[in-house]
């Protein structure tokens, strides 16, 4: 079993329980998924773009991503509708919990000038967001090549029913949410 998972078994769910007076185990919230997701604007003009991000997606998830389209038409940006417009990866279970612990043990810590994930990402069902300015804090992109810094978003869905319980979800399993002054 994942380090991380076993931490959320024996003591996550009783410091939740405990805080938020939860009268059965099942009511305690967890994760539900995680999708990693990284847009290229720039494969309408260059597929070539597409096929790198999807490869660096591959290295930092572990999964083959999915390519995302166009849903509309738009012609400032000159897009069509059914474009290849970016990749999206989504995580559950093992997997997960295994691409959270590398996300908050080795690559949050790796970004420059951090001084912890600000709370605001929250969407007002528990669900948090962050987006990460590079692909290169995650170690297993060789910085020598890449053909460009791309940024990524982290959706964490969790069966949390408010940001509080959400928050407190998340900072016990160890994500370092930014100290109010």
């Amino acid at each position: 079993m994942n380090r991380l998972k076993e931490h959320y078994k024996n003591t996550v769910i009783p410091n939740l329980q405990k805080q938020f007076n939860y009268k059965n185990v099942h009511q305690v919230p967890k994760l539900d998924k995680i999708v990693v997701s990284m847009g290229v604007g720039a494969a309408t003009q260059n597929k070539a773009i597409l096929d790198n991000a999807v490869k660096d997606m591959e290295q930092i998830t572990g999964r083959k991503p999915i390519v995302t389209r166009a849903k509309k038409s738009i012609s400032n940006f000159k897009l069509r509708k059914g474009m290849p417009i970016g990749c999206k990866v989504t995580l559950r279970d093992e997997i997960m919990y295994e691409f959270f612990d590398r996300l908050v043990s080795i690559v949050i810590p790796r970004i420059r000038d951090f001084h912890g994930i600000p709370t605001d990402s929250f969407d007002g069902r528990g669900n948090f967001s962050i987006g990460l300015k590079e692909q290169t804090v995650f170690p297993e992109i060789e910085y020598d090549k890449i053909d460009t810094i791309r940024g990524l978003n982290i959706n964490i869905i969790t069966t949390a029913r408010t940001d509080e319980e959400g928050r407190a979800l998340l900072k016990e399993l160890g994500m370092p949410f930014q100290h109010k002054a």
